[in-house]
């Protein structure tokens, strides 16, 4: 096992005869929250579906612990213990909360303590509180936070989280946050695509900044902090 998880080389992407990611390179390490920021229509959600095997057209390298997964059907991706939880949640209405986790269940894996419901309830209180809740009858926060717990039942070694502020009430933001930073603290590794300036403060150790699909900055959160020039271009509304 290696300390970089993911690393993305010279990655291209299309839709149709579009062309919307351009020579893009990046890596996560274990245990690293990495920032991928920029505007609507900047690349991010097609560069996680990219790692994730969802694209019909695309080039470039992308491995995951140390083996090439360009080209992979995406169920194979997630067996490796690589997670999704997408901008538009996607859990199952019909089903109850514990159903839902149960969906995502994968095996366990060498080295790893393995997230049950109990573990995943002391995380998510509020999922804790409603077990037997269709998904359906939760508000958009909740249905986040299941999201999130339903890939993680799935024991992933790094999580892609696309959004995870969007459109939900700021004291779920603040626990997204929360969950984010405990995963940190237990060495999970995270490529979080995020608009929210202030939320990918508190989360990130480092941040990419897209623009219609090329990379416009790397480094850390405080040397993004420090460019006013890259912030007013490329990442404020």
């Amino acid at each position: 096992m290696t300390d970089t998880m993911l690393r993305i080389r010279n990655l291209n992407a299309w839709y149709g005869r579009a062309h919307i990611l351009f020579d893009l390179s990046l890596e996560v390490a274990r245990g690293e929250v990495v920032a991928l920021m920029g505007r609507n229509g900047a690349g991010k959600s097609t560069t996680m579906k990219a790692v994730m095997g969802l694209l019909d057209r695309m080039d470039g390298g992308i491995e995951f612990m140390g083996r090439e997964i360009a080209g992979m059907d995406p169920y194979r991706i997630a067996r490796l213990g690589l997670g999704f939880v997408p901008e538009d949640r996607r859990i199952f209405t019909d089903l109850t909360v514990m159903e839902n986790l149960e969906v995502g269940r994968q095996q366990t894996r060498e080295g790893m303590a393995p997230w049950t419901p109990e573990r995943l309830f002391r995380l998510f209180p509020n999922l804790g509180e409603m077990p037997q809740r269709q998904g359906g009858r939760m508000s958009g926060g909740e249905q986040q936070m299941l999201t999130v717990a339903r890939t993680l039942m799935g024991n992933p070694w790094l999580v892609l989280l696309d959004e995870p502020s969007e459109g939900v009430a700021p004291v779920i933001v603040e626990q997204m946050a929360n969950m984010i930073l405990e995963l940190k603290q237990q060495g999970m590794a995270i490529l979080l695509s995020e608009q929210n300036v202030h939320f990918a403060e508190l989360v990130s150790d480092r941040v990419y900044v897209l623009e219609k699909g090329q990379m416009r900055f790397e480094g850390s959160m405080a040397a993004l902090a420090a460019e006013e020039s890259v912030r007013r271009a490329y990442l404020t509304m």
